[in-house]
């Protein structure tokens, strides 16, 4: 038989306020739910403490989810702004923290919307530079004049030209490149 003592009492006591601090602790390390940043810009994180076991992806989908949901009961449409995610690493969980906008369903806004990579720094360069730019002048390269007659006989041959074509081709041909031929 068990026999408690008046101290005994005050432990029990001491339990109900200890498990009452761990649970006020355990509720103030809940993720927040979505704060208004500005009039019509919200935000949401949330923290995966399931460690190694956690699933990042489940929770991205779950704070989008719940963002759209937010904007379907104001009966508007949610547009992402950004999003910030930090993988899990050791002594750290992973989270995402996703900032949209609201706006209506019907507007070219929530139409169009793409959430574009935002660099961190910009750097523009606003000169003018001017470029010397030499191309091969392939005029200048001497022309196969043996390789193009033989080319024009081997058409009069298949009868492809005629006799009158191949000399009048010719004439035309060797006057045009009268500056190769010389330098043969």
């Amino acid at each position: 038989m068990v026999q408690v003592q008046r101290g005994d009492r005050n432990w029990g006591a001491t339990m109900k306020k200890a498990l009452s601090a761990v649970f006020v602790l355990i509720a103030g390390c809940a993720n927040p739910g979505i704060v208004q940043i500005s009039p019509d810009t919200y935000m949401l994180s949330r923290t995966d403490k399931g460690g190694v076991f956690g699933n990042a992806f489940a929770m991205k989908a779950e704070v989008i989810n719940k963002a759209n949901a937010f904007a379907k009961k104001q009966g508007e449409v949610a547009i992402p702004i950004s999003t910030n995610e930090a993988p899990m690493q050791i002594g750290r969980f992973a989270s995402f923290d996703y900032q949209f906008g609201l706006v209506d369903p019907d507007s070219a806004e929530a139409r169009a919307t793409a959430l574009v990579p935002k660099p961190d720094v910009v750097i523009e360069k606003t000169s003018k530079e001017t470029v010397d730019v030499h191309t091969k002048d392939e005029s200048a390269r001497p022309k196969d004049v043996y390789g193009e007659l033989l080319n024009m006989d081997d058409l009069r041959k298949r009868g492809i030209l005629s006799e009158a074509e191949f000399e009048a081709q010719k004439r035309s041909w060797t006057a045009s490149n009268l500056h190769a031929i010389k330098a043969i």
